[in-house]
Formats: C-alpha cells, sequence, structure tokens
C-alpha cells in the first residue's frame, strides 16, 4: 500500500509541476471536435443540460464515496459527510470556516433529543 501512496504522490507532483493540477489546465480535444461538441450539447434544452450536470455531479460523489469507503470500511455518515466536504469544497473555505462547517455537519449527525 505505501508503495502505491508513493507512486501516487510522485505522478501528483508531476502533473502538479507541469502545471496540470491546481488550476492548469489539460487539453487533447481539436478545437473542430470541441466546436461540434459544444453545438451538440448547446442544442438540448435548458432542462436536459441541468439534468446532465447533475447526473455527473451525482455520479463524481459517488465515486468520491466509494473512494472514502475503499479507505475507510467502517466510515459513519457523518464521517463520510466530512470527507466529501473536505474533497468538494474544502479548500474553498479559509481555516476557520472550514471548522465552524464541519462542526456544523458533526452536530447535524447527531440530533437533539428532548
Amino acid at each position: 500500500m505505501s508503495d502505491e501512496l508513493d507512486v501516487l504522490k510522485s505522478v501528483t507532483a508531476q502533473l502538479e509541476g507541469a502545471n496540470i493540477l491546481g488550476g492548469g489546465v489539460m487539453n487533447d480535444t481539436s478545437p473542430d471536435i470541441e466546436s461540434r461538441y459544444r453545438a451538440m450539447i448547446m442544442e438540448r434544452s435548458g432542462e436536459e443540460r441541468i439534468k446532465m450536470g447533475c447526473s455527473m455531479f451525482d455520479a463524481a460523489k459517488a465515486l468520491m464515496q466509494a473512494g472514502i469507503l475503499d479507505q475507510n470500511p467502517h466510515a459513519s455518515p457523518a464521517e463520510i459527510r466530512r470527507a466529501l466536504f473536505m474533497q468538494l469544497y474544502g479548500r474553498e473555505f479559509d481555516a476557520e470556516s472550514r471548522a465552524k462547517i464541519l462542526a456544523a455537519i458533526e452536530s447535524a449527525s447527531h440530533p437533539v433529543v428532548n
């Protein structure tokens, strides 16, 4: 497992060095194909495009959740929500805001009983 992690870290460092990760853009699609693809997407209704986007987001979340559970098969629902938040939005917030959000996720998993 450690060897796999070392390889992943090495590849990540190489991609960051090539400016592919962390804001860089990789594009291997020819301008002609990209233009045709965009035209096909724009032929769809706004509702269809929203459904496609939501479906892709749901698929991405399912893949992330599977990865979380692969790393920690006994993760609680709250642990999964925290990990998903960190993967999806963690870099968007400063440390203080992130801590508040994570605390809210944790408290939401413990309902108040009267």
